[in-house]
């Protein structure tokens, strides 16, 4: 019975970490796994984890980059690099309507937006996304999103 009491602690402490909001964010309430979001736009198209000298908050979540060049473009336009759906998987967004974790090396940048999926145990739904053709999927996960960001 012990054992069934702190398990349930545990899981219940790790659903209130993961999201804050309608943000998907790890401890210390740092987004994207502590990835700098303006790498995924550019560069080699690798996203590139930050350095902790260079953080910011928005929307009350902290996000970290890594260089102070990054950091000011993102404070220019933060809107410009914020993953969608909360940087939940999108796939998951628009199959179930449900938030679910992702990898963030598991993304896509399409129309100019960020997009990052869920990536373990054999299942990449970023192949899923791109085999059922994301034009009729966006569409979906944009209507599930906004039910779910309702509460």
């Amino acid at each position: 019975m012990k054992n069934i009491v702190i398990i349930s602690i545990l899981f219940l402490s790790a659903n209130v970490f993961a999201q804050k909001g309608h943000y998907n964010v790890g401890r210390k309430n740092v987004a994207v796994s502590g990835y700098d979001l303006v790498s995924y736009f550019e560069g080699s198209g690798t996203p590139v984890k930050g350095n902790k000298k260079f953080t910011t908050s928005y929307d009350d979540i902290t996000y970290v980059f890594s260089s102070a060049d990054n950091l000011e473009k993102f404070k220019a336009n933060p809107g410009k690099y914020m993953p969608q759906y909360g940087g939940y998987c999108a796939y998951a967004v628009a199959k179930t309507g449900d938030k679910v974790s992702v990898d963030p090396k598991t993304f896509e940048i399409r129309d100019g937006k960020l997009y990052l999926f869920y990536n373990s145990w054999g299942n990449n739904t970023l192949k899923s996304w791109g085999k059922e053709d994301p034009a009729k999927l966006r569409p979906k996960a944009d209507a599930n999103w906004e039910k779910l960001t309702k509460n």
